[in-house]
């Protein structure tokens, strides 16, 4: 299955599980395992080993989230919402907000 509804830069609300209810970011988007990277969201610590250019340690990244468990932020109605696909009149597929259509994509 493809990640089709969300892409780098989206405002997303979480849904499900311990970040219930907060927004961020998408950072990222891993397709193949249908996950999402969201800023600030999700912190993890890894240890990482020292190298030439500084030291190493305990360091906190964001963690992926799988995408079920996120929905889409409107940026005109501030609400959550669901996708849709709209052609524009030169041709081009656009992701519009299933409660105003309003069009998502830039």
């Amino acid at each position: 299955m493809q990640l089709k509804h969300l892409k780098k830069g989206d405002l997303v609300k979480v849904t499900a599980g311990k970040e219930k209810g907060k927004t961020g970011k998408v950072l990222s988007v891993i397709k193949e395992k249908n996950r999402v990277v969201i800023e600030k969201l999700n912190m993890i610590k890894r240890h990482q080993k020292a190298n030439a250019m500084g030291k190493g340690g305990i360091v906190d990244k964001e963690g992926s989230i799988h995408a079920s468990n996120v929905s889409i932020m409107c940026g005109k109605c501030n609400k959550e919402t669901r996708i849709g696909i709209k052609m524009i009149e030169d041709g081009k597929k656009v992701r519009i907000c299933k409660k105003c259509s309003d069009i998502l994509d830039v």
